[in-house]
């Protein structure tokens, strides 16, 4: 589980720092992937891991790292096989998901936890430090680039320069990071039923937008005989739009929670 912590590390800081440095307009996201390099073998280093099998596992994590950067990026760029870099994210995490760590979890971290860490922390360990790090910073921006990618691959995300459903259902992305991380949260504290309200909660708070969509379209509003490029989406897009983005936003926090209970 150590392994699969770091890489879920290493993945969520990277898709933060490309957000936040804006690497869509350069041809190979160069920083991202030098980070997500080094990220691993830094964090290997500071838990200890010292087995030879160890090592040949990071290396897996670190290429499903650098596999989801490369071909992430290029699917925003060129608009196409957004299966791909779905495929290498869950195909890494299986596969180290069958091979455990053979060096005991410590090293200059645990050392430090049992030291001179806060008393809340110091009693997680190392291990479980990481688990619980890793799994918040999944559902920061690496969330919304998932979502993104589903939504694309089944069509629900329109081609570049026409109007897309996102532009009426205003705030997603902000949305979908802070509903993860509640939901998240609420999970590890054992209050399953309190993170069914905030799904429910979100469906109230769209239930506004929607209908407005559905009575414009009752009304006509919308000029079916413009191409399609040339009108705003219907109360058909707007509705999938919502429905599968809200459903694979949710599935990455329960996925990740599940996770978590595994790894602790």
């Amino acid at each position: 589980m150590t392994i699969i912590a770091i890489t879920l590390i290493t993945i969520g800081l990277a898709d933060i720092i490309r957000r936040r440095e804006r690497f869509e307009q350069m041809r190979r996201p160069i920083p991202a992937l030098i980070f997500a390099f080094i990220t691993p073998v830094l964090l290997a280093w500071l838990v200890g891991l010292s087995a030879n099998q160890d090592w040949l596992v990071l290396y897996i994590g670190i290429a499903t790292a650098l596999g989801w950067i490369l071909t992430s990026h290029r699917s925003a760029q060129s608009n196409t096989q957004h299966g791909l870099p779905l495929g290498i994210l869950l195909g890494g995490l299986t596969l180290l998901a069958l091979y455990g760590t053979q060096s005991p979890t410590g090293g200059i971290l645990g050392d430090w936890l049992n030291t001179k860490a806060m008393a809340g922390i110091q009693r997680l360990g190392a291990e479980t430090l990481l688990v619980f790090l890793g799994a918040a910073l999944i559902q920061m921006s690496t969330g919304n680039v998932i979502v993104r990618h589903v939504l694309a691959h089944i069509g629900a995300i329109r081609p570049a320069g026409e109007p897309q459903p996102a532009d009426r259902l205003k705030g997603g992305r902000l949305l979908g990071p802070m509903e993860r991380i509640f939901i998240l949260g609420l999970g590890l504290a054992c209050q399953v039923t309190a993170a069914g309200l905030v799904i429910a909660a979100k469906g109230l708070i769209r239930f506004p937008e929607l209908q407005a969509q559905a009575r414009a379209d009752a009304d006509d509003h919308i000029d079916l005989s413009k191409p399609r490029s040339d009108r705003g989406p219907g109360i058909d897009e707007l509705t999938e739009y919502f429905l599968i983005g809200s459903f694979v936003s949710w599935l990455v926090a329960l996925s990740t929670l599940a996770l978590v209970w595994l790894g602790t």
